[in-house]
């Protein structure tokens, strides 16, 4: 493997999303430099994988609410890897369908503290870095945000918010030459989906509405994500900012 000068960001690295983009990255020749929550062991094992490759990365645990917390790590990553070209941020809570009559306002708070100032934090102790290589930002979201379902509000109206802070940027970053672009994935077999699948929030007839309403019949991967990712923030990319692209079979349109 060629490693490229650049090195990549990952949050939320141990991810079924997360795990897929830094193995596109790393596979594009990208030093990653990825944080999880608490999976210890998956993310010493993403390492090992990059490392068995041929690549080189690094996983560590960060609490991405905490704004001294991310800037003391963003600046040990820019010390070990360099300045950081490319940022996705695949991190996120665990969020469970249900109606938005029975969310309390302070676990909307919670969830909206872990989405949006998550990426916000880590975007400004970054910026710098990817304003002096001219880098290139992808926010994992949802797809819940252009079409509403019903329980899934939690999800779209905290993710939303990054959405929202994706286009700001764009606009405000673009005279650096930084872009900034949104995925918002749908139905997965991996992922948020598995998890909501594996904790019966989704049951079988749950799952066949669902697919039922997507043209193509099926469900995606997380490596349908991963690869969206990797075109974003890769040159054939070079003049798109602003925009959020959907991988969700046909769901939303």
């Amino acid at each position: 493997m060629v490693e490229s000068s650049r090195c990549a960001v990952v949050t939320g690295g141990t991810g079924g999303i997360g795990i897929e983009v830094v193995r596109h990255l790393a596979a594009a020749g990208h030093p990653v430099a990825l944080t999880y929550r608490s999976n210890s062991e998956r993310a010493d094992a993403v390492v090992a994988e990059v490392a068995d490759a041929g690549g080189r990365a690094r996983a560590d645990r960060v609490d991405l609410t905490d704004s001294a917390d991310v800037a003391d790590w963003t600046n040990q990553v820019r010390t070990d890897f360099g300045e950081p070209s490319v940022l996705v941020h695949a991190a996120g809570p665990h969020i469970p369908m249900v109606h938005l009559s029975s969310v309390s306002p302070d676990v909307y708070a919670q969830h909206l503290n872990a989405e949006a100032t998550a990426f916000f934090a880590v975007v400004h102790a970054l910026l710098p870095a990817l304003r002096a290589t001219q880098g290139s930002v992808v926010a994992v979201t949802t797809a819940a945000t252009d079409r509403f379902p019903a329980r899934d509000g939690l999800s779209s109206g905290t993710k939303g918010a990054v959405e929202a802070l994706v286009r700001a940027f764009a606009v405000e970053e673009g005279r650096y030459g930084v872009r900034f672009n949104a995925v918002g994935p749908g139905m997965l077999t991996d992922g948020m989906a598995e998890r909501l699948i594996g904790s019966a929030d989704l049951d079988e007839r749950a799952l066949a509405v669902a697919k039922s309403r997507i043209p193509l019949n099926r469900f995606g991967r997380a490596t349908d994500v991963a690869a969206a990712v990797a075109f974003l923030v890769s040159e054939n990319a070079g003049f798109v900012t602003g925009q959020k692209l959907n991988i969700d079979g046909g769901y939303t349109a």
